[in-house]
């Protein structure tokens, strides 16, 4: 069965959100309410494996200046939209404490999406358009079929690309440049060629 990323409702509200089965993601852009499926393995991995390597310095502050807040899946709500990212963080000097809501009112200063063939439109293109709005100041796009991920920096409200990293490529990413990220690291390793 395909994974398909469906516009489900017009002038949709936060209770048609509460009202979706647990099995999907449903996330509410210019009005729009859109549904998809839980993520694909693959994807998982992607944005596991890089919450892995954030966390530690940046959020703990082991082998890195610590100071942010990484989150899994924040569902965030900026003015009407509803957008749940991938990954999500916010430097502690700008939220020190965490909400006591279920949700974040106040804009990440760096998300991560991790695309899929039934998001990647949505996540390149209205998301994109909400997160400069709302002043974000780093994005980057994890494709884990392609095997990249796009550093994409927000100037004068627009997107610049700063980078795009491959398999074999280790590098330091703004905003967390204070580490060499493995960028093959995200993706399950390929299979060996048989001889």
């Amino acid at each position: 069965m395909a994974r398909e990323l469906a516009r489900w409702k017009s002038n949709a509200t936060y209770e048609d959100l509460l009202t979706l089965p647990d099995h999907v993601v449903g996330e509410i852009v210019d009005g729009d309410l859109f549904v998809s499926p839980r993520p694909s393995p693959r994807h998982a991995l992607a944005s596991s494996s890089l919450g892995s390597e954030l966390v530690g310095p940046f959020q703990r502050g082991r082998g890195g200046p610590g100071g942010w807040w990484i989150l899994d899946e924040p569902e965030l709500h900026l003015a009407r939209d509803i957008l749940v990212p991938d990954l999500a963080g916010w430097r502690r000097e700008r939220m020190p404490r965490l909400p006591e809501t279920t949700w974040f009112e106040a804009a990440p200063d760096w998300i991560c999406e991790v695309l899929s063939p039934s998001t990647a439109v949505l996540d390149r293109t209205r998301k994109l358009a909400i997160y400069a709005r709302e002043r974000v100041g780093w994005v980057w796009l994890v494709d884990p079929e392609q095997r990249i991920l796009e550093a994409l920096r927000l100037e004068a409200g627009s997107w610049l690309v700063d980078g795009n990293f491959g398999d074999n490529d280790r590098a330091r990413i703004a905003p967390f440049g204070d580490i060499e990220l493995e960028v093959g690291a995200l993706w399950e390793p390929e299979p060996p060629l048989s001889p």
